[in-house]
């Protein structure tokens, strides 16, 4: 068994080719797609976030309408870019979605990926410490919302309050029992994926990472899941960890998905350069009948090592056709390789 969702980058064009035309429209359709998947049984519903990109970028209110509208799915970020976001603010904003959405959140998270502007984060107006990256400062931002989701007070009460303080010290309101344990570290290398594990957060690996090895990507990823497992069991974080992985996954059971998806078949891994100085590898998406994608599928070694995969969706064909997309896996592919 394992625990199937989505993840849709919220894409939106102004063109007359595209059913997302508008932010608007991408954030409806959005909370749309996450009630219809509720329907059809859909264990997560995901959302990258992307800033100053005609993409989904402002999480928060996003998660609180899908938990308003759903009552079972889970719905998640992959992923939340820490060089943005301010601590305190993120645990607010993430208590309170969680408190709407009954305890539902999983929040993937991560030190950023290349992005539309030079150095967004100095917009938000981020900066990074003296001899620190970039990356150093999503790590320590990250670190600095861990300890603020535990929920121990810390800061000091007015002895004049305008409401009456409860005793002690005060911590972030409004505090989410349970949300500490739902964040997810999304993890583009080996060492950072056992970081994650040091730190007591979930993994999540997506579509591409550092290519260490020289191995197909599948391989790699495994490894690297393997790896973060051998990390957490030498800390005591109180509660079991979980995987995901991502994929690009089309079911062809129609003549619209042939017409969308067939020669699109991207089926070998990609090597290039994430930057200056990391070489990637991006994984295959699968394409093709049932069967075959069965057949494929169950080769995927980081699959068979994770308990959560998301299945990538192209969100600008419209909510009633990625519901069919996802109907489709989970009809057709899912039992046939153990997933329901």
């Amino acid at each position: 068994m394992k625990t199937l969702g989505f993840l849709s980058f919220g894409h939106w064009t102004p063109s007359p080719h595209s059913g997302t035309q508008s932010a608007k429209e991408a954030l409806q359709q959005s909370v749309e797609l996450a009630v219809a998947a509720e329907e059809l049984g859909v264990d997560q519903a995901a959302y990258r976030v992307h800033h100053f990109a005609r993409q989904l970028a402002s999480p928060f209110p996003l998660l609180a309408a899908a938990g308003a509208r759903t009552e079972r799915i889970e719905l998640g970020t992959g992923v939340i870019d820490m060089r943005y976001e301010n601590p305190a603010y993120f645990a607010e904003d993430a208590g309170a979605a969680d408190l709407i959405s009954d305890g539902r959140l999983q929040l993937g998270i991560s030190r950023g990926s290349p992005e539309q502007v030079v150095d967004g984060w100095r917009h938000f107006g981020f900066r990074p410490a003296e001899d620190e990256s970039d990356a150093d400062m999503a790590r320590r931002h990250t670190v600095e919302t861990l300890r603020l989701l535990e929920g121990t007070g810390f800061a000091e009460p007015n002895p004049r309050p305008m409401f009456p303080n409860p005793p002690g010290l005060l911590r972030v309101e409004p505090h989410s029992p349970g949300l500490r344990e739902r964040i997810w570290w999304g993890a583009g290398s080996d060492a950072t994926a056992r970081w994650a594990a040091a730190q007591g957060m979930n993994l999540m690996s997506s579509t591409l990472k550092d290519d260490e090895t020289g191995q197909p990507f599948h391989v790699q990823q495994a490894a690297q899941i393997r790896g973060f497992r051998e990390e957490w069991a030498a800390h005591d974080h109180g509660f079991t960890p979980r995987v995901s992985v991502s994929r690009s996954i089309i079911a062809l059971t129609d003549r619209r998905d042939r017409a969308y998806f067939l020669g699109q078949r991207d089926a070998q891994d990609q090597v290039g350069m994430l930057d200056e100085t990391t070489r990637a590898i991006f994984g295959r998406s699968y394409i093709g009948e049932p069967d075959q994608l069965i057949e494929e599928l169950a080769r995927d070694e980081a699959i068979a090592e994770a308990d959560t995969l998301l299945i990538t969706v192209p969100n600008q064909l419209g909510v009633d056709y990625n519901a069919h997309l996802l109907e489709s896996i989970i009809t057709h592919v899912a039992p046939g390789l153990g997933w329901r």
